[in-house]
């Protein structure tokens, strides 16, 4: 994770504000008249004391009174129009940001996400993303209010005497400004490491999920549990850690406030008997210091918050902020398929090389077969022509273009490529297979699933096509899987169809009914394809062999 000071990342989050910065600007507007209005109640009480005792009062009592009653009502509706309007920023900007993560990690897929922990995404995406709540709806117009809101409250004690502004004044930086910067040291890393360890539960909890069959059949419960509660454990006391430093920041604040108030009182008290100011100006000075300090305990209740609500945002810029491995190309001209070509290519994992100068001809409306051994690297080939990655040395093109030249749309539409391993979503089937082309028609899909030999399971379902899967697709069998993410790639009818052992979870039957389908498109099809079965070969017009990433 990459680590940002807390300036930098408040800066980056404010940034975010800008297509809502009228509504941000209407809730500081609104905080400050309501503050001002709270404000103004004490202070017209303390003008209608000195009515009582007879002294000069800028209005009459009933007056006094019914600017008291109109300042209350006012300061309700601000209140919940500040609100309202806080809250509407927030929500919006993490509805933005979530759009804006999914396409960073739309972009980043699959080369970033590979080594990725799921279980933390997750997190980021859920629960990091829901704690800038806190910053947009209860920091941004919060701190915007305390800083105009002082230098009014300063200006206006300040006219009674330069001294007591003074006073006024650092008051208020002391709670506003001192005391959340002090809290926010005191904290450390601890709202970054309480995220992380976060994440990091989740993560240890959905693969504890994921692998429950393979923990009650080794009997691994106990020993998985105790880890569970061990990790919640840590979690339970990071977090108590820094409760206990909210506390603290609590205690101080209140005892700050006190402190002033107290010099407030005693400063003014002595001004007056040294005839200074008059005893009018002790009662309003005091009474407008001590129920000025609102504003500024919301800066000071936000120092440790901030902390946990930093490290969320830390983790979203991290994801925001990552380059991917391979940049999106739009903007040149549109290309029809017309055959491929790998030339010298040469490409690395991690510095372990798994292509060695690989050459091959892929030539229009045939059936190009690769096989080898596991990680020899057949299936990187396929990854390369769908330019998940770049190549590193050497060139892959289609129609005589290099594929980096070519728009991302424009070549994953000229390509299908079916996995060894077929992800289905918590759908319907249905669904599951219109993924490849949203507006097929039923017709289309029917003969798509035709071709992988499904369609006549499917209709066996109790509900046909609009049988739900389970997560991750549990509730059918790799072959029934496998057979799905076929009829995707024959819905998407793309020239060029790159399969990666597609009927290694297929019984003899289904693979001979798939083949002939592979074999019967031939003439406006091409298809690499890429098994260790020598029967899925029998279909190719050509086999190269891949052996320690050389071709043969």
């Amino acid at each position: 994770m990459k680590k940002r000071s807390g300036l930098t990342v408040m800066l980056r989050l404010i940034g975010l504000v800008k297509p809502l910065v009228g509504f941000m600007i209407l809730a500081v507007a609104m905080g400050l008249a309501g503050h001002l209005c709270a404000s103004m109640i004490t202070v017209f009480g303390g003008y209608g004391v000195l009515n009582v005792l007879g002294r000069p009062t800028p209005l009459g009592l009933p007056a006094l009174f019914l600017c008291a009653a109109l300042f209350a009502v006012l300061r309700a509706a601000l209140r919940y129009g500040e609100q309202a309007c806080n809250h509407f920023i927030a929500f919006k900007l993490l509805a933005l940001i979530r759009d804006r993560v999914f396409q960073a990690l739309r972009k980043l897929a699959p080369a970033k996400l590979e080594g990725k922990d799921k279980g933390n995404l997750i997190s980021v995406i859920t629960s990091d993303i829901e704690l800038l709540e806190v910053f947009y709806a209860h920091t941004i117009s919060p701190a915007a209010i305390a800083i105009v809101f002082s230098a009014i409250l300063c200006l206006f004690i300040g006219r009674i005497h330069a001294l007591l502004g003074l006073i006024a004044l650092a008051a208020y930086l002391a709670v506003g400004a001192a005391i959340p910067l002090i809290t926010s040291r005191a904290s450390g890393d601890d709202g970054i490491k309480f995220r992380t360890k976060s994440g990091d539960l989740s993560s240890f909890v959905l693969d504890s999920l994921r692998g429950l069959s393979e923990t009650l059949q080794y009997g691994r419960g106990k020993a998985r549990l105790e880890e569970m509660n061990r990790r919640t454990d840590e979690l339970a006391a990071d977090e108590e850690r820094m409760k206990r430093t909210a506390g603290r920041n609590i205690a101080c604040t209140n005892t700050v406030i006190l402190f002033f108030d107290l010099c407030m009182l005693f400063a003014s008290a002595a001004l007056y008997r040294r005839g200074a100011i008059e005893w009018d100006g002790v009662l309003i000075s005091t009474i407008a210091m001590m129920s000025s300090f609102g504003p500024c305990v919301a800066l000071a209740n936000l120092g440790s918050t901030l902390q946990n609500t930093f490290a969320a945002g830390n983790r979203v810029l991290d994801i925001l902020e990552e380059t991917p491995a391979v940049a999106e190309i739009a903007g040149c001209p549109e290309i029809a398929f017309a055959g491929a070509k790998a030339e010298h290519v040469t490409f690395a994992y991690d510095g372990e090389t798994v292509l060695s100068d690989l050459t091959v001809e892929i030539p229009e409306n045939r059936v190009i077969g690769i096989v080898g051994r596991s990680g020899s690297g057949k299936s990187t080939l396929l990854k390369l022509l769908m330019r998940f990655w770049e190549v590193q040395q050497g060139c892959i093109s289609i129609s005589g273009r290099k594929i980096d030249t070519i728009n991302t749309d424009n070549l994953r539409n000229m390509e299908s490529f079916v996995t060894q391993e077929t992800h289905l979503f918590h759908d319907s089937i249905r669904n599951n297979i219109r993924i490849a082309k949203l507006d097929a028609t039923e017709e289309e899909m029917i003969a798509a699933c035709r071709k992988a030999s499904v369609h006549d399971f499917i209709m066996s379902l109790p509900k046909g096509y609009d049988t739900p899967v389970g997560e991750l697709g549990d509730t059918l069998s790799g072959g029934e899987r496998q057979r799905i993410g076929l009829a995707r790639a024959f819905l998407h009818d793309a020239p060029l169809m790159l399969m990666d052992e597609p009927t290694s979870n297929l019984d003899s039957l289904n693979e001979a009914v798939i083949l002939q389908s592979l074999h019967r498109q031939r003439e406006n099809r091409t298809v690499i394809l890429v098994s260790h079965r020598q029967s899925t070969m029998r279909i190719a017009d050509k086999v190269y062999s891949v052996e320690h990433g050389r071709m043969s």
